[in-house]
């Protein structure tokens, strides 16, 4: 297998003309120290971590060593923040160094904390240790769940301070994806009238993501209507696993339907659907349950950034598939983690169980995960189950509506518990693992929790006995833990 030094490096975004981006190298780290590797995603792009004892494979992760072949660049976009317009964003501590392609998928690798850039906005450039360990370890636990994401390559620490909210110290993650392009990418073209940009962007992404389309007299709006749809899955996929992700700007939305730019996300412990895990979100525009909504709209932002060559009514045409899309999506999903046919009857068992989560405070993850062991016998009292519930009489009333949907369907019960454990994680990246994780490998130097939830967080759907008390409900201390956008 190759390592860096001998692997082929090409820029394919940097083919586009030079105003799409910036070319700046990245920032040296002090003391750099590789703390995890991610052989899970070398695979994807055929490297191998040599060089572990002269700690040259961190001096490349981390920036400090090029490839002879990269041209590392830093892209430029826009964005709606919060509901407002910024005209100008871009890569502000993110540098991407090319890419490698492996068979037959283009992979770009990019350092996230690689210092300053023409558009970080005074700002150093770098991210900290605690926020990287959380992207690190949540890209890697979204890709365990089946849920489309930009995967986490390596973690790289070191000894140079940086301050936000304390002083900290800075770190690098090297991440990859297929393309890191946004829908603000678009827009920044867009608002500034250059409508052969927006052209020649989207002309890119069609080449080199959604080649079926080149030759396709309507490229354009079947190209909408492809991120449409990817979005709309995402979305199902986040409200069925639980996952907030806490900053759904424009800028921060994948062109190709991933989950990207981890900062202050959060997996729903007690099933609240106004959970918001942004502590800097006061008015609750990204909670939980606002979702789907916030990426419908977020989608009306990209379909106005492309109608220098949509028409509107092409536009609003693509943009009306979103919910039915979305809906359809995530009832499917919800059915299989109950185990049960997507029918008629379905929706109303799926909102009366959420309700009763919800008032219940009911740990979502947890219950799902027991629900495979529901018994459907007409005599079967499920206790495990209903202790979980505050209001165990509407459990039982719930229960029963459950039994009679399960005996129609001719479900059995050992099948169903077997197919239920595939989609209903046991593990989760929750809030208080990460903590334990930070605080051990920041203040100990000690990466063994970083190494036992990778080990979890890219199986999850197994049972591993001798780590039961990582499937936990959280202790009480978790409640009192504050994320937000500083990094």
């Amino acid at each position: 297998m190759p390592n860096f030094e001998t692997r082929t490096f090409t820029s394919n975004y940097a083919t586009l003309p030079e105003h799409f981006y910036s070319q700046i190298n990245p920032t040296p780290l002090e003391n750099a120290q590789l703390l995890h590797f991610n052989s899970a995603a070398a695979n994807l792009i055929d490297i191998e971590p040599d060089h572990f004892e002269n700690n040259t494979i961190a001096e490349y992760l981390c920036g400090n060593i090029l490839p002879s072949q990269s041209k590392p660049i830093a892209a430029v976009y826009a964005g709606h923040q919060f509901g407002h317009y910024v005209a100008q964003l871009g890569d502000g501590r993110a540098i991407s160094i090319g890419g490698i392609t492996h068979n037959q998928q283009h992979w770009e690798l990019q350092l996230k904390g690689a210092g300053p850039t023409p558009y970080s906005r005074n700002s150093d450039g770098r991210a900290v240790l605690r926020s990287s360990i959380r992207e690190y370890l949540c890209s890697e636990a979204m890709h365990g769940l089946g849920i489309p994401t930009t995967r986490a390559l390596s973690l790289v620490g070191s000894s140079q301070t940086v301050y936000r909210e304390t002083i900290e110290t800075a770190a690098v993650v090297m991440r990859i994806s297929p393309s890191f392009i946004r829908f603000g990418s678009f827009e920044y073209f867009f608002y500034r009238g250059q409508a052969n940009e927006v052209r020649t962007l989207a002309d890119y992404v069609i080449t080199h993501h959604f080649p079926e389309l080149v030759e396709e007299t309507n490229k354009y709006p079947l190209f909408l209507q492809q991120v449409i749809t990817s979005t709309a899955k995402l979305m199902a996929h986040w409200q069925a696993i639980g996952f907030a992700h806490g900053v759904m700007n424009t800028d921060n939305m994948s062109i190709l339907g991933l989950t990207l730019d981890y900062s202050p996300f959060g997996f729903l412990d007690n099933y609240d659907p106004e959970f918001i895990c942004n502590h800097t979100d006061h008015a609750g525009r990204y909670a939980f349950d606002q979702q789907p909504d916030v990426a419908a709209w977020n989608l009306t932002r990209l379909a106005q950034a492309l109608t220098p060559i949509i028409s509107v009514e092409d536009a609003k045409s693509a943009l009306s598939t979103y919910p039915a899309q979305f809906a359809s999506t995530y009832i499917n999903l919800m059915c299989a983690k109950l185990g049960i046919n997507a029918d008629k009857l379905a929706v109303p068992l799926i909102m009366q169980l959420l309700d009763l989560l919800k008032t219940n405070h009911v740990d979502y993850t947890i219950f799902m995960r027991q629900l495979a062991h529901f018994s459907s016998s007409p005599n079967a009292t499920n206790e495990t189950l209903r202790d979980l519930f505050i209001d165990r009489n509407a459990f039982d009333n719930w229960a029963e509506r459950y039994k009679v949907t399960l005996n129609e369907q001719h479900s059995v019960d050992d099948v169903r518990a077997a197919q239920m454990n595939q989609v209903n994680p046991k593990y989760i990246l929750r809030n208080y693992l990460a903590e334990n994780a930070i605080v051990a490998a920041r203040e100990h130097n000690d990466i063994s929790e970083i190494n036992t939830l990778m080990h979890l967080l890219q199986s999850p759907y197994d049972e591993h006995p001798e780590h039961e008390t990582y499937a936990a409900a959280p202790p009480d201390w978790a409640k009192h833990i504050s994320v937000s956008c500083s990094s």
